[in-house]
């Protein structure tokens, strides 16, 4: 029987540019479970998650850090949440999902996803060449689902020249040649 090995690699190989104070990055490592609430669980939910987080569930729209400052809550939809972690170890979401365990579905979304991160001034101008979302208005710590040039799309405003983009990693050729092609124009 031949020796076969796996070895996972980046989505998007080594990823770091700028271009007249843009910079376009792929952040690797994190880990990404959605949590959902079964119907008429949403009490149980929110006091399992002050507990884990030591924070209120985000509202939709919002997101909010941990206590701890090691996970990001991303509140994307009615009994819905993302939690997104800076580590994609085996086991990353063991502990949470063991303590959600009678009041939550949670589901590991980390390899299903591929990241982006820009930044630098002018980034609204940038994205909103390929998004419908006025960006200008979407303050630190918003997220919402989106399409980009026809892209599903998660945006997390991290900070107030930066934004974290999350497309389904099936299309991730397509998703970086969009946001390249929107820094190109935009410059």
């Amino acid at each position: 029987m031949p020796n076969t090995y796996l070895a996972s690699r980046a989505v998007f190989g080594e990823l770091d540019s700028a271009t007249e104070g843009l910079e376009l990055s792929a952040p690797t490592g994190l880990a990404l479970m959605s949590i959902a609430s079964p119907n008429g669980g949403r009490e149980s939910l929110e006091e399992a998650i002050l507990s884990i987080f030591g924070v209120q569930l985000p509202t939709i729209g919002a997101s909010c850090v941990s206590s701890d400052g090691g996970a990001r809550l991303l509140g994307l939809q009615a009994n819905l949440i993302f939690v997104l972690l800076d580590s994609q170890s085996d086991g990353a979401f063991k502990e949470f999902t063991d303590k959600l365990d009678r009041v939550a579905y949670c589901t590991d979304q980390s390899d299903g996803w591929c990241y982006l991160r820009v930044s630098g001034p002018g980034l609204p101008a940038m994205l909103e060449r390929i998004c419908m979302l006025d960006l200008e208005r979407f303050p630190v710590g918003a997220v919402t689902r989106t399409t980009m040039d026809g892209l599903g799309v998660i945006i997390l405003r991290e900070a107030a020249d930066e934004y974290l983009l999350m497309s389904p990693r099936s299309s991730a050729e397509s998703f970086l040649r969009t946001i390249e092609l929107s820094i190109m124009h935009t410059l």
